[in-house]
């Protein structure tokens, strides 16, 4: 039953994971079809980009921590794009650069989005899997 539970922790943890990154595409496509200037997409994608860092960090860890070690290899490269991202400084939207970069920075956060798809898809499977395994031992 513990595993049930560690599951859907994953899931959850991987829902917010996705909606912090659907948050800074659509402030991106606001700014691209003008909706919204510069200065405030920038500071409210910034204002994300730290909690999706460590969030994306705390699940790693998380997975480590039950023994899910397949799991744990796969948001291995994520993590460390993150981490090369914020080593070096690149994590931050900047405001003068934004309009330059637009296509990159969807880019990268639609390559962030499908795998993060992938992430829950697989933690959706083994959510299921887990719970009927559990139903079929509890008989």
């Amino acid at each position: 039953m513990a595993d049930v539970w560690a599951w859907l922790l994953f899931f959850f943890i991987l829902i917010a994971l996705l909606v912090m990154v659907v948050f800074q595409l659509m402030c991106l496509s606001d700014l691209e079809f003008d909706y919204i200037n510069p200065y405030d997409s920038a500071s409210r994608i910034n204002g994300v980009v730290l909690p999706e860092f460590i969030t994306q960090g705390v699940l790693c860890l998380l997975y480590l921590i039950t023994g899910h070690w397949v799991m744990a290899l796969i948001c291995v490269p994520y993590m460390y794009y993150n981490y090369r991202l914020y080593t070096r400084r690149q994590h931050l939207v900047d405001v003068t650069e934004i309009f330059n970069l637009l296509n990159w920075e969807k880019k990268q956060r639609l390559f962030k989005l499908g795998y993060i798809i992938l992430l829950l898809f697989i933690s959706l499977f083994w959510l299921i899997y887990s719970a009927l395994e559990d139903d079929e031992e509890s008989l």
